[in-house]
């Protein structure tokens, strides 16, 4: 049926090392939920769930009336289902790649290039940044999600400073000066002080690193051990991310970037420049298409300091400020839009109420990949005759302006995430 361009998709799972184990994934869950003859090892960590086009893992079509081809194969062939302004500016191919994460041990600290710098990184070292685009991202939480996310205020960095000896000994007298100094000057000032705090401590030397954390784990598990709390220094995730990464420097970037803790539906826009890391939770992220991964400490992946330290935006900014909201649809009471400002994704957001029976998806001038998180329905559009049955986990494409009705299949509330690309 060449014309049909709403079907079911079988996503691909990557099974990761920083990911949960078995059935404490919601990578997992969604998976065997989604196909019961999916037998789940709790031996393995779960940690993507990839649904778009992507060379290192292509959705497969699960529909016998399409023939048997990837995502990237059918799209390829039939480009007017993205949409003309999306098939236009993308070249042909779908600009985003939709995810789940569950993640159990830290996530690199890290930051993504834009465009003018990715294609000079690719040019200059391909075999670590293997494509020429930007990677702007959005993760928003299905369940309580931990991450570090841009700089802290100054006045909270310069606490640190006092109470956290060690930390004050990798960034050094001058660089602890210059920070203080800075809080009586402007942006410009405050920017420069803050890229020599970040650029010592990361290029401090690793003999130096080890010695100042063994001295500030001692320190702090003495202190757990004695009964008294170790909030003022966050000593809890200090401990935690010492257990996953020995030694690592990226265990004091505690004390530099904010610490977010998302709340379900919470989420947080992470553009070029800033750096990050994801450090425990399950979340749903839509990504530009893109490879490109700046790393500098929590991984065992390569690391580049000098290009982190140099391509940085060091703008302070209080932890509520990174929460990105969503805006509430005038036509959809159960519709929330996360829209970044960047071309390349949307996700949108829809909790229907189990005493909806029949509920409309928005008709897009895009393509777009919807995934169920809970609930169970029928799909059914005018282009398919046979009605799509989707269970929690399960996952649909819908070609552009395709009209798509859900009817659920029980009465319980239904959770439903979209990406698609709103130009």
């Amino acid at each position: 049926m060449a014309s049909q361009r709403v079907f079911p998709l079988s996503c691909v799972v990557q099974q990761y090392a920083w990911g949960k184990m078995g059935s404490n994934s919601e990578v997992a869950c969604l998976l065997a939920s989604s196909d019961p003859l999916v037998q789940i090892s709790e031996d393995k960590p779960y940690a993507e769930l990839w649904m778009g086009t992507h060379p290192k893992g292509d959705a497969k079509i699960l529909d016998n009336r399409i023939s048997q081809k990837t995502l990237g194969q059918w799209i390829a062939d039939n480009q007017d289902c993205l949409g003309s302004k999306v098939k236009d500016t993308f070249n042909g191919k779908l600009p985003f790649l939709f995810k789940v994460l569950s993640v159990e041990t830290a996530l690199s600290i890290q930051a993504h290039p834009n465009k003018e710098l990715a294609e000079k990184l690719h040019l200059q070292a391909p075999q670590h940044y293997p494509d020429a685009n930007h990677k702007p991202e959005m993760a928003i939480a299905l369940t309580s999600f931990q991450g570090l996310c841009g700089f802290r205020p100054v006045e909270e960095i310069v606490t640190f400073l006092k109470k956290v000896p060690e930390f004050q000994s990798l960034i050094g007298d001058d660089a602890t000066a210059q920070l203080r100094q800075s809080m009586n000057g402007d942006s410009q000032a405050v920017a420069s002080a803050l890229q020599s705090c970040f650029s010592h401590l990361m290029k401090s030397e690793k003999k130096l690193v080890v010695e100042q954390l063994n001295l500030l784990v001692k320190r702090i598990s003495q202190q757990a051990s004695a009964g008294n709390s170790m909030e003022d220094t966050c000593g809890e995730l200090l401990l935690r991310l010492h257990q996953q990464y020995p030694g690592d420097i990226g265990c004091f970037a505690i004390y530099l970037l904010n610490l977010i803790t998302l709340k379900p539906g919470e989420a947080m826009f992470l553009e070029a420049n800033v750096p990050h890391a994801y450090l425990k939770g399950d979340c749903v992220e839509c990504m530009a298409c893109s490879d490109n991964t700046v790393r500098a400490g929590l991984t065992p992946k390569f690391i580049d300091v000098p290009t982190l330290c140099e391509m940085l935006s060091y703008t302070p900014t209080p932890s509520k400020a990174r929460l990105f909201t969503p805006t509430q649809s005038q036509d959809d009471p159960y519709l929330s839009i996360y829209d970044p400002p960047v071309p390349d994704f949307t996700v949108m957001k829809m909790e229907v109420p189990g005493s909806i029976t029949e509920y409309k998806v928005l008709v897009l001038d895009s393509a777009s990949i919807l995934l169920i998180v809970q609930g169970t329905v029928t799909a059914t559009t005018p282009t398919v005759q046979a009605a799509i049955p989707l269970q929690r986990g399960g996952v649909l494409f819908i070609g552009a302006n395709e009209s798509v009705s859900l009817k659920p299949t029980m009465p319980k509330d239904l959770l439903i995430f979209r990406a698609c690309c709103l130009l």
